[in-house]
């Protein structure tokens, strides 16, 4: 005998269960729901930065170094 229950072919995403007890369709929805947050969180994330003066990119570049050293 085996732990698991004999998959039903016709079963359909709303009648199996999946870990915490939620039917796998469910579980898609809320997948899809995370991809789509985590894409608008990308794209917030890596939006285009404006173009940096001369001044400040010098700047940035004494102060990145001066953790160098």
């Amino acid at each position: 005998m085996t732990d698991k229950p004999d998959l039903d072919p016709d079963a359909t995403p709303d009648q199996l269960k999946g870990p915490g007890g939620m039917t796998l369709r469910q579980i898609h929805e809320q997948v899809q729901k995370s991809v789509e947050r985590d894409r608008e969180a990308q794209a917030a994330h890596h939006s285009p930065v404006p173009p940096q003066g001369r001044w400040q990119r010098w700047v940035r570049y004494v102060w990145g170094r001066s953790g160098r050293r």
